[in-house]
């Protein structure tokens, strides 16, 4: 049996304490010992980017970073983005409005970095958000939609905070 190891992690503002071994993923930590199932579990090799998350601003594959890695890092999971009052984040708001989801299991990493994309500055055009958006991969096949959802999602951000 592997050492256990206690640590602490900050997610969506909130600590968590738990005692995991260290060779076990963020990924795994967030959706079996936190419960925290909103971040998905599809190829577990760093392929398909449906455990997409942050941490400390900057968008990583939970699924190739140990959660040791994390701690004292600020994580931000999908359940992180809507306000305390439920209020869907912008980027939310834009992909039930865009249809840009069909079986929705990729759904909480293509949002997580379409956050990113937006906020470092890469919606300046569909090519663009295709680009930096490559590394999630949708089987059902709802990229036009989720460009869409993007586009209008970063309209609306940049618009309020002109």
């Amino acid at each position: 049996m592997a050492s256990l190891r206690s640590m602490e992690l900050e997610i969506n503002g909130a600590q968590y304490a738990l005692t995991i071994e260290p060779r076990v993923t963020l990924l795994d930590a967030l959706r079996e010992n936190l419960g925290l199932t909103g971040t998905k579990k599809g190829c577990d090799q760093g392929q398909c980017g449906a455990c997409t998350v942050h941490v400390d601003g900057e968008r990583v594959l939970a699924c190739l970073t140990l959660a040791v890695q994390a701690e004292g890092r600020s994580i931000r999971t999908i359940e992180g983005l809507a306000s305390k009052d439920d209020t869907l984040d912008a980027v939310q708001q834009a992909f039930i409005e865009e249809d840009a989801f069909q079986c929705g299991y990729c759904t909480p990493g293509q949002i997580m970095s379409a956050v990113a994309c937006i906020r470092e500055g890469h919606a300046g055009s569909d090519a663009e958000i295709r680009e930096f958006m490559a590394g999630n991969l949708c089987r059902c096949g709802a990229y036009n939609g989720i460009v869409a959802a993007v586009r209008k999602a970063a309209q609306r951000i940049q618009g309020a905070a002109a």
